[in-house]
């Protein structure tokens, strides 16, 4: 009876798409390929047919026949729902034109799949990146929303045969302590069966092998080796056999044939009656090795926790205020303008605006700062932060993916999954390594050979466990993984792994003046008109009317300009009490590092410096021109401009002539020098990149130290300055803050923009400071030399542990359970000198 169903079985066609066996009831045929082909289901079918027609056939050729795929997954249920702007913001970054989201896709098995789900969305018009992890199933895409629907995209994924839904980190972390469960319960069973082999071991050894219990003692350890090495090994073979029909010599794989040897050597000496057994070698060799790869996800998973400890930051509920009445809401709740009210020593659950109330902010996990910052009406908050002693109430600005809070998991997530040219190279020889293993097991078994099958068999199973490429796999990723976590909680955004080894090889550091090295808050000082008197800013409010209504007429202007010299005129004339607003302004034009222009009540009002008004036939008055050394002269000479930098004059026209001259100046950072010294005390070089006039910035760079200064460039002429530098041979990191440093950001190196500046700039910067703090460019060039070297490192632990241990198990000097307990030693040495890096500013900084 059982041999007929047996055959019956054997009978029935296999579907073409997941190998499933295609019963008779429900089974559909077509034709496809220019054969006819069986299915399972009219899912199985459709699929396969959207395969080809897509001209995704090589996926099959990826994924050898007999390989059960499964049938394809349920789609997500309305998929039209997720082209719903109310519904994408919950998950999808920036509601513009060009959209991103992590999907989490069911039906991932194997690379075939991941092969599979990017060329198909890649072919689709609007697609601009589909990139799939395969160890977290994840598919990152990128879309054009004008040209392509999310839901299209979600379709064409179920038509190819997988079902993504969007990507929830709690979810997500529930799947990997179920995959630690499920390890855990793994090297439960291979240790219960490795006590009561124990005991049947030592039977054996004590003299049983000899007598009439020997048969029965060797059947018993059969009994229980062969559903440890089933059920605890099944990983190991799951992972040899998916990277054998992938063409790839996995991890996996020299522990499956060591295993494999030893239990299939152990069954020949049970059934012959001749020999000695090792079924206490496969079961003790599972154990440990079970151990050693639970050790290693724990481990993996408290090195690489930074994203979860960034997600537990942010609240689960939050207080809004609706209709006067206060009602705790979950945080996904929170929409855009609510107002929310934030207690003493809770944490704030959303960015927003201070609406009411007064309180010191703990903001280390944003900037790396202990040191709590005051907040009140009027002040941004972001959510993670921690309030103090005050009451808050927040007006909402943004919530949950839109936080920048949210902005930096992202960072922190994508730097975690990029991959970095030495990385590339490691995974490159991993399968070589695992062939080499594999050659130097097969010479050893003949070598030893000639002396005794046991010999031979336990020499070869050694080499085949003791050989390690995990450290290989791990040396550059973990490494990574740490260092962009602890970049993280100090304030420093690494967005691509890559990017932490461009820096560590930076030589020259060029840092933008305005915004950058001074505080980008110029204040206008001296003002002076017609009469050639310079007065005291200070006392602006006590001009006479003429005078306050030129300045009203300049603020009224400057109020249309981003420029910071622009924003020194109108904080003046505010300070002044000056209703420049009132004014009415027309005809305005705006070139950048020159000035502005513009009919302000009729009035042709010019402002910039010299060559702006000369453009404008305005004839200049005979005033000195230039720095503020140059300014200041006898009229200054009794009021020092001790703490100011070198300062912009700056020039006003009213209907062709100048009627005022005004003088601003920034102050310097506090840091700005200190990190000038440090960055020269490590060997590297130091230029200061500005447009003041050479005297000025002279000035500005005797205070910073041993910098080099280039001078008088204008905003789009500083990409080309790094251009050059390039040329000569240098590796540039350049630091800036401003709309007009992006190019410049961009082509240099590595492109670094301090916490204060504009949404262009970071987003055109491959690392970005959330404080204002200078010394953390040195802060980050440590730590991407600390990476770097860590990976040299652990690169070096693997080879050297290598070297050691391959030539002692070839020398039949190391016993395979022995091989078992220092196999995951390299990896967890790795882990663990990865971990180091957490101390780099434990020290303090």
């Amino acid at each position: 009876m059982d041999d007929r169903v047996a055959a019956a079985a054997a009978e029935t066609p296999r579907c073409f798409h997941c190998g499933l066996p295609a019963d008779a009831a429900v089974r559909e045929s077509a034709r496809v390929a220019g054969a006819e082909r069986v299915f399972c289901c009219n899912g199985c079918k459709s699929v396969c047919q959207a395969i080809h027609a897509a001209g995704l056939e090589g996926f099959y050729r990826r994924t050898p026949e007999g390989e059960i795929l499964g049938p394809p997954p349920e789609p997500p249920k309305q998929l039209a729902l997720y082209d719903l702007d109310e519904v994408q913001e919950e998950f999808v970054d920036g509601l513009g034109e060009t959209r991103e989201i992590n999907l989490l896709v069911e039906g991932i098995h194997c690379a075939a799949c991941v092969w599979l789900i990017e060329n198909g969305l890649a072919a689709m018009p609007g697609v601009e990146e589909a990139r799939v992890n395969l160890t977290g199933r994840r598919l990152r895409l990128k879309w054009d929303n004008r040209r392509l629907k999310l839901s299209r995209v979600l379709r064409r994924l179920a038509e190819i045969g997988y079902a993504a839904v969007p990507f929830d980190p709690d979810a997500a972390e529930g799947s990997l302590k179920r995959e630690n469960r499920a390890l855990l319960y793994r090297m439960a069973f291979a240790g219960f069966g490795m006590m009561n082999l124990m005991w049947i071991s030592i039977a054996l050894y004590a003299g049983a092998d000899q007598g009439e219990f020997r048969d029965l003692f060797h059947w018993i350890g059969f009994v229980i080796a062969t559903p440890v090495l089933l059920y605890s090994g099944w990983p190991f073979y799951r992972g040899a056999w998916l990277g054998l029909r992938r063409l790839r010599l996995g991890m996996d794989l020299p522990i499956a044939i060591g295993a494999s040897i030893t239990y299939l050597y152990s069954l020949y000496v049970t059934v012959s009656g001749s020999g000695h057994v090792y079924w206490d070698t496969v079961v003790n060799f599972m154990f440990v090795i079970l151990v050693g790869r639970y050790l290693e996800a724990i481990s993996k998973r408290q090195a690489v926790s930074s994203t979860q400890r960034l997600l537990d930051l942010q609240p689960k509920v939050a207080t809004v205020l609706r209709d006067g009445e206060e009602a705790v809401v979950p945080i996904r709740a929170v929409v855009q303008d609510d107002e929310i009210l934030v207690r003493p020593g809770e944490t704030i659950p959303a960015d927003g605006v201070v609406v009411e109330g007064l309180s010191q902010v703990d903001e280390a996990m944003l900037t790396g700062e202990s040191t709590p910052v005051a907040r009140g009406q009027g002040d941004a908050v972001c959510a993670g932060t921690l309030n103090g002693a005050g009451v808050l109430r927040v007006r909402v600005s943004g919530v949950l993916r839109d936080s920048a809070l949210g902005r930096i998991i992202r960072l922190v997530e994508d730097a975690q999954a990029s991959k970095s040219p030495i990385q590339c190279m490691a995974d490159r020889i991993v399968p070589w390594f695992v062939a080499v293993t594999l050659l130097l097991a097969t010479l050893t078994f003949f070598w030893w050979l000639r002396q005794d099958v046991e010999t031979a068999l336990t020499a070869a199973t050694a080499v085949l466990i003791i050989t390690c490429p995990c450290a290989f796999g791990l040396a550059t990723p973990m490494a990574i993984a740490v260092a962009t976590g602890l970049g993280a909680r100090q304030g420093i955004l690494v967005k691509d792994g890559a990017v932490l080894e461009a820096l560590s090889g930076i030589g020259h550091y060029v840092f933008d003046k305005t915004g950058t090295v001074t505080e980008g808050r110029p204040r206008v000082t001296r003002i002076r008109d017609a009469g050639g008197v310079w007065l005291s800013a200070h006392g602006v409010e006590a001009l006479d009317a003429g005078r306050r209504r030129r300045l009203q007429q300049l603020a009224a202007l400057e109020r249309l300009s981003e420029h910071p010299l622009g924003r020194a005129v109108t904080d003046l004339a505010d300070e002044a009490g000056l209703p420049a607003g009132r004014l009415q302004v027309s005809d305005v034009e705006v070139v950048p590092g020159q000035g502005i222009a513009g009919c302000v009540d009729g009035s042709q009002v010019v402002i910039g410096n010299a060559d702006w008004l000369r453009r404008f036939g305005v004839a200049l008055a005979s005033w000195p021109d230039g720095s503020a050394e140059e300014a200041s002269g006898k009229d200054l000479a009794a009021e020092s401009l001790a703490g100011d930098l070198g300062g912009t004059l700056v020039h006003a026209a009213v209907d062709g002539v100048e009627v005022m001259q005004l003088l601003a100046a920034d102050r310097l950072r506090a840091d700005a020098a200190e990190v000038v010294r440090q960055l020269r005390a490590d060997g590297l070089r130091v230029t200061l990149l500005t447009g003041d006039r050479q005297t000025a910035a002279e000035r500005i760079a005797a205070q910073l130290g041993d910098v080099d200064l280039i001078a008088e460039v204008l905003p789009e002429d500083k990409d080309r300055v790094i251009a050059g530098l390039q040329a000569g041979g240098q590796r540039v990191a350049m630091i800036g803050d401003g709309v007009n440093d992006a190019p410049a950001l961009v082509r240099a190196d590595v492109g670094i923009a301090v916490g204060s500046g504009t949404d262009v700039s970071i987003a055109s910067a491959d690392l970005v400071l959330m404080s204002d703090e200078l010394t953390r460019v040195g802060d980050a060039g440590r730590l991407a030399r600390r990476t770097l070297r860590t990976i040299r490192q652990n690169i070096g632990l693997s080879v050297v542990y290598n070297i050691i241990m391959v030539p002692l198990a070839m020398g039949a000097m190391i016993t395979p359970l022995v091989a078992a307990i220092s196999m995951p030693l390299s990896s967890l040495a790795v882990i663990g000198n990865s971990a180091r890096i957490r101390g780099l500013f434990r020290s303090g900084r």
